[in-house]
């Protein structure tokens, strides 16, 4: 598997993955290939994108960007696997490909927010296992009884 920047012949790989994580609403696949649309044009510097790959085949991606007014703080927007690679590190390798970058680029804070519904329960795990802890939630923020997780880890 190999970790790499984002080329235009991967986007269309991306919107299929992205259509087939369960978790996903229509309205949060078109926001994250709008990002992945942006680091593709270079119309927007502060969206990073990488992606796993065998071969030509897209097993995943990671978007990720300074925070606005701060200094050396990152927002991890993205990562998502293929459902078919779930299990083989996919997640895993990419957040430590972002955490070197962000390391080399002076980077001191890398903030996470998810949702806290039980189907995110797998995503938070999966943060958890990465060393990022719980910094902070927001009662009723995506919608009533859905609350917003901000998650953090310092570099």
């Amino acid at each position: 598997m190999e970790i790499r920047p984002v080329a235009s012949q991967d986007r269309a790989q991306l919107a299929k993955l992205l259509d087939r994580i369960e978790t996903f609403s229509r309205p949060e696949v078109e926001v994250a290939l709008e990002l992945i649309d942006a680091a593709l044009k270079g119309t927007n510097p502060d969206y990073l994108v990488m992606v796993a790959a065998d071969g030509e085949q897209v097993l995943g991606y990671i978007c990720y960007g300074p925070t606005p007014m701060t200094d050396g703080c990152f927002d991890l927007y993205w990562v998502a696997s293929d459902p078919q690679a779930r299990g083989r590190g996919v997640g895993g390798r990419l957040v430590r490909a972002m955490e070197a970058d962000l390391r080399a680029r002076k980077g001191r804070i890398v903030r996470v927010e998810t949702s806290a519904m039980e189907a995110y329960g797998p995503t938070r795990g999966f943060y958890e296992a990465m060393q990022y802890l719980e910094e902070s939630r927001f009662r009723d923020f995506y919608k009533v009884g859905e609350d917003l997780v901000t998650l953090s880890k310092k570099l």
